[in-house]
């Protein structure tokens, strides 16, 4: 099973992006997806949660400026930043619970650089 970001890049104060990732191999089921991030010199930290039913917990720090969803047909999870703010700059990981033909077991992305400076 592979975990594919894609989406980042730079952007000015005020500004958005939107964070896509794919999950591919023989995957049976996909249970929880978060997206993490981490600054430099900081630890990595949860930013939102979607259950498969499409429950969604956000931190407090990115509460209605981000928006979560997924599309279990294709097995990919999606991040929406607004309003973006310097503080938003770290590496953007994906996260995944998903079940292969054995169990259960996690799987984590390669990380997509976020960057928000004026």
């Amino acid at each position: 099973v592979q975990l594919v970001e894609s989406g980042g890049g730079s952007v000015q104060p005020g500004g958005s992006l939107r964070l896509s990732c794919a999950a591919s191999g023989s995957i049976v089921e996909t249970n929880v997806m978060d997206w993490y991030r981490q600054a430099l010199g900081k630890e990595r930290e949860l930013v939102a949660t979607i259950t498969s039913g499409g429950s969604t917990n956000y931190a407090d720090s990115i509460k209605g400026r981000f928006t979560i969803s997924r599309d279990n047909a294709r097995n990919t999870v999606y991040l929406v930043m607004n309003n973006l703010r310097p503080e938003d700059t770290a590496v953007y990981y994906c996260y995944g619970r998903i079940r292969t033909s054995g169990s259960w077991s996690d799987y984590w992305g390669q990380g997509t650089q976020v960057t928000v400076s004026s």
